[in-house]
């Protein structure tokens, strides 16, 4: 079971990171390390990767040898990057082609599965990279460590760079809604931009459509014909749902929210506003998913776990449920697994919640920053915004590594065109999760809101015991915010 990271146009709020999801201890669709972009973070206590909060570090300024030099003449640009489940050779072929249009500029690559081991010790003696990719929601806690001491520079003046090569500003790029967002400005009350989008994976709900072609059945748009889909299928002994874990239900709870509220109310969940889970709005999303346990296939509770998630997807391929919550890894994992004939996959967007408005998907994505203390840093910015040009995008893809930028759908091919059009095709890009907090023992928002939709299902808890839970759990991290 794979995950990846991870925006209604988020305002950017209180959360240093994203909140990861889909399949609950698995690994990342984007990593071969368990925890890797993982969101869940208001349980998550980042390690100490041994960095200082000095005064060098607090703010947006670095040293005086820090400030770099915009003359590419005989540079060394030190640039870190995670190896994940891409794999190492992409970014081999990004630092030669980053040297061949930047002459006199030597890329000297970091790529490792455990880069936090790597780079943490040469941090500690003051040697940074220049620019690192490493997303937040690891266990080591790298990023976040760095985000709590504003060791990071701020990458605001980048947006309005023009892309190396090209002419367009890196702010014209990106794809709407990925910045601006809990994802990539985590400081409350500051603006600027530190965490820049890479590698996205939308979510949503997976579906054979060849079947529905078969049976005459329309996809549905609304929450209303999603009901009647249910009644009809249930009627040919076919499930309307199903889910791999309670994990799935982290991305598709978010798209339900900031489908029923907007984007305000969805900021005012992630940072457990007072009452927030108790209203008009949260109470629609939980009632939602109170009726969809209703319609849910009835085996699916039991192989919801580690070992029995593929059964459940397998469900969907087998014709005995429709519709499954997922990401675009979904795929590639169930690629060898028996299927009906005439077997079709389709995509969509989780309906809105509100009638006339367009259904939502959340996206994962990964994090690229520069350290406050990097000693190469207008180099550094040249190298980000060169991560959003064609000719970078193209070599990310060639290893399925998907660049948040505009038109990139229209490069791709099959099944992939078919999930990364989702946002061209009208849906409302989600992004970004709960806020930070310190520990609080016993107190999990994962486990209340995500893990007792098994409980909903079963008819073990009630809906209105549920939301209750999930607001005095809300009550008791308002506090503990970082």
């Amino acid at each position: 079971m794979k995950r990846k990271i991870l925006s209604v146009l988020l305002a950017g709020t209180m959360a240093a990171t994203l909140l990861t999801g889909c399949g609950s201890g698995n690994n990342n669709a984007a990593s071969d390390d368990k925890g890797t972009e993982s969101n869940e973070t208001e349980d998550t206590n980042g390690e100490d990767a041994g960095t200082e909060g000095t005064d060098e570090t607090e703010g947006t300024e670095g040293t005086d040898e820090a400030e770099g030099s915009g003359d590419a003449a005989d540079q060394t640009l030190k640039v870190a990057a995670l190896e994940s489940g891409y794999g190492a050779d992409m970014w081999t072929k990004i630092a030669e082609a980053f040297e061949a249009s930047h002459p006199g500029v030597k890329v000297e690559l970091t790529v490792d599965k455990k880069l936090e081991d790597v780079i943490s010790g040469n941090m500690r003696a003051g040697d940074y990279p220049d620019v690192v990719h490493l997303a937040t929601g690891r266990e080591a806690g790298l990023t976040e460590t760095l985000t709590k001491e504003k060791g990071l520079l701020p990458l605001t003046d980048v947006l309005d760079m023009k892309v190396p090569g090209e002419d367009v500003t890196v702010k014209e790029k990106v794809i709407p809604g990925f910045l601006d967002t809990l994802g990539t400005n985590p400081y409350p009350g500051d603006d600027n931009t530190y965490y820049a989008p890479m590698f996205y994976s939308p979510c949503g709900l997976f579906y054979n459509a060849g079947l529905l072609k078969e049976k005459g059945w329309d996809v549905p748009t609304t929450w209303d014909e999603m009901w009647a889909l249910g009644d009809k299928a249930k009627a040919e002994g076919i499930a309307l749902f199903t889910y791999p874990t309670t994990g799935y239900f982290d991305a598709f709870t978010y798209a339900l929210l900031a489908s029923s509220g907007g984007a305000e109310f969805y900021n005012k969940c992630m940072t457990y506003e007072d009452g927030i889970w108790e209203s008009p709005e949260a109470t629609k999303v939980f009632e939602l998913i109170g009726k969809l346990a209703e319609y849910t296939e009835s085996t699916t509770v039991a192989n919801a776990n580690d070992e029995g998630f593929t059964k459940n997807q397998q469900l969907i391929l087998d014709n005995k449920a429709i519709f499954c919550p997922n990401g675009t890894w979904l795929v590639g994992e169930m690629a060898e697994a028996p299927r009906a004939e005439g077997f079709e996959w389709g995509f969509m967007a989780v309906p809105a919640v509100n009638a006339g408005e367009k259904g939502s998907s959340f996206t994962f994505f990964e994090q690229m920053w520069i350290p406050a203390q990097a000693a190469n840093q207008d180099m550094a910015k040249e190298f980000v915004a060169y991560m959003y040009s064609d000719e970078a995008a193209k070599i990310f893809a060639e290893s399925a590594a998907i660049q948040p930028i505009v038109g990139i759908s229209d490069t791709l091919e099959g099944d992939n065109k078919m999930f990364y059009s989702i946002y061209d095709n009208g849906a409302t890009a989600v992004m970004g999760g709960f806020a930070a907090t310190t520990p609080v023992e016993g107190v999990s928002m994962k486990d209340t809101l995500f893990e007792t939709v098994n409980s909903i299902v079963s008819g073990d808890k009630t809906v209105a015991e549920w939301q209750a839970a999930v607001e005095e759990v809300s009550d008791q991290l308002r506090g503990a915010m970082e």
